[in-house]
């Protein structure tokens, strides 16, 4: 199979259930922000985390990968073999950021972005992360999407600062308080 097909070289792209937009439809927009989301994942995992954080992040791009398929799919497709999001994954985060949480110091104050290169990445994760919540939230107020794929986002984007917190914790790395100038 080739990896080009020259279809999309007048700027439409295909739905994963039938139909076709255009590459800049908000649809498009959100569930390619999922995708870079998923790359600097990657990036995260290339720099090297701790085993128990490797092994979150790599169920969180395959999660990721649902995500993405559900955002590509219309709600009124309903295709047997698509899997859709569902209450499960977001269990799985909460249990996650409790997890870390119950190791961590409780803050006080805002924090930095930053740490080990681990843990800056993870940030840059979270804004991303934060980015593709807020195209999700603009796509449903135009069409109908399933709305667990909102929830997983805004859980990620929670684990996601959670996780650059405990990274830095695993590495002695202390975190930088937010100062105002005052």
């Amino acid at each position: 199979m080739k990896i080009y097909t020259k279809t999309g070289d007048a700027g439409e792209t295909s739905l994963f259930a039938g139909g076709r937009v255009r590459k800049n439809h908000l649809r498009v927009e959100t569930y390619g922000t999922v995708d870079e989301l998923n790359s600097v994942i990657g990036l995260v995992r290339a720099i090297g985390v701790p085993p128990r954080a490797e092994a979150w992040l790599e169920r969180i791009q395959n999660e990721l990968f649902v995500l993405g398929a559900d955002l590509a799919t219309p709600m009124d497709a309903n295709p047997s073999w698509l899997v859709r999001m569902d209450e499960s994954p977001i269990s799985a985060l909460e249990r996650d950021i409790d997890s870390m949480d119950a190791e961590l110091t409780p803050m006080r104050a805002f924090i930095l972005p930053g740490g080990t290169q681990a843990a800056a990445t993870l940030h840059v994760a979270r804004t991303v992360c934060r980015r593709a919540e807020r195209l999700c939230v603009a796509l449903a107020d135009q069409e109908p999407i399933n709305p667990h794929n909102l929830v997983y986002l805004n859980r990620l984007s929670d684990f996601l600062f959670v996780l650059a917190r405990w990274v830095n914790l695993q590495a002695g790395e202390s975190e930088t308080k937010w100062e105002s100038r005052r």
